[in-house]
């Protein structure tokens, strides 16, 4: 198979993480992968970030496919149901505004900074000297807590892809299934229910 230029949009997900591990105000730019794949679905109607774009997806493909890591296992019946995904998206979305009250609270002093990178949406780890500039409090937090979602995401789609198919995350992927929503709302007969 010959490869196009976004096979190696990898690299952009190595370089995000990399660049967070150092300083986290990096993670900032992780809000590229939030908004992009919406703006391409509500205007462009179609899940081409998801498909082909996708830093995230490319890097389980490299893995997985090109490196040989994913047992290449079909995925379970049960994670690529609706009640599975649209749960997941809920959960995920929850976790998200969590992040913006923790944000939200050290904005208006009622809390102070927590300088950690939480993993699994429960376990924290030390992460102080990911902060060398200082910043207003609050945007630092918002760093902190949007490189967790994506930290614990990348791990659950590495995970994922090693026990089945390399992709296998993108069937459960929140930015997928809200992708695949708007898709369907635009043009149900092109987009019906999500399947693998």
């Amino acid at each position: 198979m010959s490869k196009h230029w976004y096979h190696y949009l990898w690299i952009w997900s190595v370089i995000y993480f990399a660049l967070g591990f150092f300083n986290i105000l990096f993670a900032w730019l992780g809000m590229i992968s939030f908004c992009l794949p919406l703006v391409i679905a509500i205007f462009g109607g179609s899940k081409a970030f998801c498909n082909r774009y996708c830093d995230r997806g490319q890097l389980l493909r490299a893995l997985g496919s090109q490196a040989g890591l994913s047992r290449r296992r079909d995925i379970p019946v049960w994670m690529r149901s609706k009640f599975f995904r649209y749960g997941f998206l809920i959960f995920f979305l929850a976790m998200f505004a969590q992040m913006l009250y923790a944000t939200y609270l050290v904005y208006a002093g009622v809390t102070t900074l927590g300088e950690f990178v939480t993993l699994f949406w429960s376990v924290r780890v030390p992460w102080e000297w990911a902060y060398p500039v200082k910043v207003a409090p609050w945007a630092a937090q918002f760093a902190f807590g949007l490189y967790s979602l994506m930290l614990t995401s990348a791990i659950l789609g590495i995970i994922t892809m090693l026990f089945f198919k390399p992709r296998s995350w993108c069937v459960y992927c929140p930015m997928g299934t809200m992708t695949q929503l708007i898709c369907r709302a635009k043009s149900p007969d092109t987009y019906p229910e999500q399947k693998i």
